[in-house]
């Protein structure tokens, strides 16, 4: 039986555990990987280097992906961060899927953790979708749900506990992908919010009305920024006491 060829994106610890599962796969055949190798201490290109899967940079899979030089039947992208197109999309058979850290249709592009906070949730998802031209618009093939505490949760948190479940869900695809080689079943993708980068940034800071510890929170995730508030001209990044006491160590009184 051929096997199926799969070119591998992906970062964090999350796309490392997908990838190791997928060399584990006798049906599978990863032909190359595309990460965050420039960095000193990136898991997916430590895995590929370790297995002998040739590491290609984002513009070195897209030049030989669109001149038939890298050929796949299969692509994954496990939160990568660069926004796919032309033979990455549109060459491999089993087309391209995306696992994205949050609902959708509502929540595309960036900030999911941060405004399902603010919003005030207390159920989050993860999505496995087929990837187009735009950015988290392509069609839904599944959604893992799990419960969240909208009292407790920051972006931190959020993003820990999303991580098991993007996994769930990658094996849960891409174990069905492998078992019937053909395009699963998709729901459309309409409407939503789409938030960028800059979008993001801009939401950190503290405005009057805002809620300001459910603000804290939701932007919680050092070493980045928080939510700020700026003073002659610079920006300082707020706690309360839910994140000095999620911060505590548990061995020191409070009695000075």
């Amino acid at each position: 039986m051929d096997k199926i060829k799969v070119l591998f994106m992906g970062r964090k610890p999350v796309a490392g555990n997908s990838l190791r599962w997928l060399l584990s796969k006798e049906s599978v055949e990863v032909v190359g990987v595309v990460t965050d190798s420039h960095l000193p201490q990136s898991v997916c290109a430590g895995i590929a280097n370790k297995s002998g899967v040739p590491l290609f940079s984002f513009e070195e899979a897209l030049a030989k992906t669109n001149s038939g030089e890298l050929v796949f039947d299969l692509g994954l992208s496990m939160l990568f961060w660069r926004k796919l197109k032309e033979g990455l999309i549109h060459s491999p058979k089993l087309k391209t899927i995306n696992f994205h850290p949050a609902p959708l249709p509502e929540y595309k592009g960036t900030a999911g953790y941060n405004l399902a906070i603010l919003d005030g949730l207390d159920e989050w998802s993860m999505t496995a979708h087929y990837v187009d031209e735009e950015i988290d618009t392509g069609e839904i093939i599944e959604l893992q749900r799990f419960s969240i505490c909208k009292d407790t949760e920051t972006a931190q948190s959020l993003e820990k506990i999303s991580q098991e479940y993007l996994f769930k869900l990658f094996v849960n695809v891409v174990e069905r992908v492998l078992e019937t080689k053909g395009i699963l079943p998709t729901t459309p993708n309409h409407g939503g919010r789409y938030i960028s980068r800059a979008d993001m940034e801009s939401m950190k800071e503290i405005k009057e009305g805002d809620d300001i510890s459910r603000k804290i929170r939701a932007f919680w995730f050092p070493p980045y920024d928080g939510a700020y508030i700026t003073i002659g001209g610079n920006k300082f990044t707020l706690v309360d006491e839910y994140i000095l006491n999620s911060l505590a160590d548990s061995s020191v009184s409070r009695v000075f």
